[in-house]
């Protein structure tokens, strides 16, 4: 660091980190923390680590949160470091599932885990919620204990579990938490908080009779009195109505006692149990659920509604120091430093929340919905100056986007007032006649980011989606993305060439990705530039039959491109295509599909994708003579 930088401290270097430790609290003159998040995660104090996220919001809000980052599970000490607090315990698994953390798509144990102090991997247990919540309620007697983050998001009903090979129950259920909050948090979390602070001076006698926590938009509350379930709500457009029912778990878990395997009743009530969950995941329109498991119910809520841009912006502009604790400065055992996940966003820009792409094999809809929620341009801009004066910035801004970069508002107009259809796909194959493509708005902010001092350049990396910028007759964007905004290659998403596939994955036909390849090359043969795509490609995904396979080795030998990477179907909790994977059905239609299960056949899948390699050669040969096309055993070489 130069000297003047270390004269005149910047405004991320005067901040100060949650607390982690006994000294913190002490040091600050905190006798009891509020609230203590525990996180699978190392604590990162950034606005894309949600440790951070609603720790400060918290903060802001008047409450003292502290952090406990990856505890040593086994050891009921280390969830004490920070004394019992006054009013919850929060407990996240992480940014990740920690079974998708720990294992790959085929269920083998991974190398690293760029959320852990060096990269380090095995800082976090298997099913970490439960694990974490069973050690706090061991440590702290009748403390409270909320649940949150992507795995409680994705498990908070009755779910498949790959890596058992089950249906298991809500983890609500399992982890034996008070409350579970699913989606983004901000607003369901400060309602608890306040929840819990108005019980924290009931009379004793009151408090007896536990917490209330129903009626809290985007959680999920437990009882096992059948008295205590909702009857009627009102939802947000003022329309009275009755709770919906889930089919039970034990419908949708049923197995053949002879064979221990799903029957077809079973797998039939799963499908149509996610088809409606699904149907459920706007704020404007969302019915109360309830799922059935024994004796005990499982209550969701209604999403909790979308952050206006005011308070989007509040949120991403709370005071982070943006950088890793400096416990991990030092060597982890591998000699790292640092949390790795934290290059990949340190200069780079969240824009916006949510996507009405809704592609099968993808969570984000389950988790924050098809509305879109979008930062101002004032916002982005601060941030991005503030990121000039980083001592590390190179005058590179790595990203500016979300889920998907160039949706920055709601689909068509209509979702403001009714949110997203429930029947009713926006984009996909047939693309909604109502869909309002216009790119205006991300070219503005995009021109305004380039425009700041300090400023070289300003990348694209998060995901767009072609299908709708081919939608946009002006051609605005494509040209500024390709002239400014990429350098060499542009990283895309076609996921397939099969038709069949595509309609199933909710994405556009493949001549679209054709088309957009063309005007791709067109563009940067007027501009003078050599850019290159990089598709992106997904093996085995539910429906997907050896045929399929075989006709997207095909397009990839007729166009020259084999790619170095394949991403292997993953069937995760929460997403329509594990749905499919498991209820081996199209929930949409309830029409029986074909899927591959078994190793041996994803990975002949994997191999036509990659059909040049000679250690595929086999597997290849074996995939043409199953389908009968022996005729292509020159072609495919």
């Amino acid at each position: 660091m130069s000297q003047s930088k270390q004269k005149i401290p910047t405004e991320v270097e005067q901040n100060l980190f949650l607390p982690v430790s006994a000294q913190d609290l002490k040091d600050r003159g905190i006798n009891q923390l509020d609230f203590v998040f525990i996180s699978g995660d190392a604590y990162v104090d950034h606005p894309s680590f949600a440790a951070a996220i609603l720790g400060r919001h918290l903060e802001a809000h008047g409450y003292s949160v502290g952090v406990i980052a990856q505890p040593n599970w086994k050891d009921v000490e280390a969830f004490k470091i920070l004394g019992r607090p006054r009013l919850a315990f929060l407990v996240s698994a992480g940014a990740m599932d920690s079974m998708v953390s720990n294992y790959t798509a085929n269920n083998k144990p991974r190398s690293s885990d760029v959320y852990a102090h060096g990269g380090e991997p095995g800082h976090r247990p298997d099913r970490a919620l439960i694990t974490y919540v069973t050690k706090v309620k061991q440590a702290y007697k009748g403390i409270p204990v909320l649940i949150g983050g992507i795995e409680a998001s994705m498990r908070r009903t009755a779910h498949y579990d790959l890596w058992s090979n089950t249906v298991r129950r809500s983890i609500l259920l399992d982890s034996k938490a008070d409350l579970l909050m699913y989606g983004m948090g901000e607003h369901s979390i400060l309602e608890c908080a306040e929840r819990l602070e108005a019980y924290s001076y009931l009379e004793p006698s009151e408090a007896a009779k536990g917490i209330d926590f129903s009626g809290i938009r985007g959680t999920c509350w437990r009882t096992g009195k059948k008295a205590e379930l909702p009857t009627i709500s009102t939802n947000a457009i003022g329309k009275t109505q009755a709770p919906i029912i889930l089919p039970t778990y034990e419908e949708i878990s049923e197995r053949d006692k002879t064979s221990n395997t799903p029957t077809e009743n079973g797998k039939i009530a799963f499908a149509k149990s996610f088809k409606i969950q699904e149907q459920n995941t706007d704020a404007m329109s969302a019915h109360i659920l309830i799922e059935q498991s024994e004796s005990r119910y499982v209550i969701q809520e209604p999403p909790a509604f979308p952050l206006s841009t005011a308070e989007f912006d509040a949120v991403m502009e709370l005071p982070y120091t943006r950088r890793w604790h400096p416990m991990y400065d030092s060597p982890a055992k591998n000699g790292k430093t640092g949390v790795p996940a934290l290059s990949e966003v340190l200069f780079s820009l969240v824009s916006s929340r949510g996507c009405f792409g809704a592609c099968s094999f993808c969570a984000i809809t389950f988790h924050q919905g098809r509305r879109i929620q979008s930062r101002s341009h004032e916002s982005l801009i601060r941030e991005a100056t503030l990121l000039t004066h980083h001592p590390d910035f190179k005058g590179y801004i790595h990203d500016v986007g979300g889920p998907t970069a160039n949706f920055r508002n709601d689909a068509c107009e209509k979702q403001k007032k009714c949110g997203a259809c429930t029947d009713k796909e926006c984009l996909g194959v047939h693309p909604c006649s109502n869909l309002k493509v216009d790119q205006s708005d991300y070219i503005a902010l995009l021109r305004k980011l380039r425009a700041i001092p300090g400023v070289k350049k300003v990348f694209i990396r998060s995901g767009i989606r072609f299908d709708y910028l081919m939608l946009d007759k002006d051609k605005t964007f494509l040209e500024e993305l390709c002239k400014y905004h990429i350098s060499g290659q542009l990283k895309v998403a076609p996921e397939h060439a099969s038709n069949h596939v595509l309609e199933l994955m909710r994405k556009s036909t493949h001549s679209v990705y054709e088309q957009f390849s063309e005007e791709y090359a067109k563009m940067n043969k007027k501009l003078g530039l050599k850019q290159y795509l990089v598709p992106y490609y997904i093996a085995s995904h539910p429906g997907c039959t050896i045929e399929d396979a075989i006709e997207l080795a095909l397009y990839l030998k007729k166009t020259h491109f084999i790619p170095d990477q394949v991403q292997d179907f993953y069937a995760t909790p929460g997403s329509l295509s594990t749905a499919m994977y498991y209820s081996e059905l199209n929930p949409s239609t309830m029409e029986p599909l074909y899927v591959a299960k078994g190793a041996h056949e994803r990975h002949i899948q994997r191999a036509l994708l990659q059909f040049n390699r000679p250690e595929n050669h086999k597997l290849v040969r074996e995939a043409l003579e199953i389908a009968g096309r022996m005729d292509l055993i020159n072609e495919l070489r």
